[in-house]
């Protein structure tokens, strides 16, 4: 294209240089002036194809970030539906052992072992899931195991009281609330924070000046800190919980994380 410019206006300009032997001073004003708008029009075409090329590479680097965006939804798909998955089958565990037990004399041999494999199935739920109240969830492991080797407490009641602990880890998912722990920075020591949690999608830290927060990375296993350009949306979220604002629509980004951490 840019050899055809050229040949086009080196014939134009030998065509004008014949006629400025054969045409008056006159003609060869008009000669310069259309040599003038050939010449801004080459200029104006220049500035059109860099405007043009600056809109194809913002194109690309949109494109790029929707990929990425689109990837990251994806993963959080795949993590949430297995979650989805390991509360449902225990659930339909508890269920299944609770049909059974319905339907049988409840004896001490038959039920004692299902118990045991209960606490096991909680065991590994807390340890697959984020570290969402750990101390609290792993004491109440713990005090279950005391409580089935006491004497003094009925079969029955044992029984309720894991079934009890099986529908807290479901309320977990399906909850909006906040709570008070330390938790450890990567290469630091223990900080205090405020915890919100979102069900099992999102759980975040925040420092109680509400300047700066952190989001639970399930890849690392560890808190990132957060891109403080959300940090309204977190304080807002933060309100909502907390019951400080009214219900609304709640809008919390996919990744949390500074560019530099991802």
């Amino acid at each position: 294209m840019n050899r055809l410019k050229y040949r086009v206006s080196l014939k134009y300009s030998m065509v004008c240089l014949a006629a400025l032997s054969v045409f008056p001073a006159s003609a060869a004003n008009q000669l310069d002036k259309a040599n003038s708008v050939q010449l801004q029009t080459n200029q104006t075409s220049a500035k059109s194809q860099k405007i043009i090329d600056q809109s194809s590479s913002a194109s690309m680097a949109l494109k790029t970030d929707i990929d990425q965006l689109n990837e990251e939804i994806r993963n959080l798909k795949v993590y949430r539906d297995h979650l989805t998955a390991l509360v449902q089958d225990q659930n339909q565990e508890a269920q299944n052992l609770n049909d059974q037990i319905s339907g049988i004399k409840q004896t001490r041999q038959g039920i004692v072992p299902l118990m045991y494999q209960m606490i096991d199935g909680l065991k590994a739920i807390i340890s697959l899931d984020k570290p969402l109240k750990l101390n609290q969830r792993q004491m109440r492991v713990a005090d279950l195991t005391q409580l089935m080797k006491r004497a003094d407490v009925s079969e029955a009641e044992k029984y309720r009281r894991i079934l009890d602990a099986y529908q807290i880890e479901l309320d977990y998912g399906n909850k909006m609330s906040t709570y008070q722990d330390e938790i450890s920075l990567p290469g630091q020591q223990s900080v205090e924070a405020d915890i919100l949690y979102i069900g099992r999608i999102s759980l975040i830290a925040r420092s109680p000046d509400h300047q700066r927060f952190w989001s639970w990375d399930v890849q690392s296993g560890q808190w990132l800190a957060g891109d403080l350009s959300y940090l309204t949306e977190i304080n807002q979220a933060y309100s909502l919980a907390n019951q400080q604002t009214a219900p609304g629509l709640l809008t919390i980004p996919v990744s949390l994380v500074t560019p530099e951490v991802q």
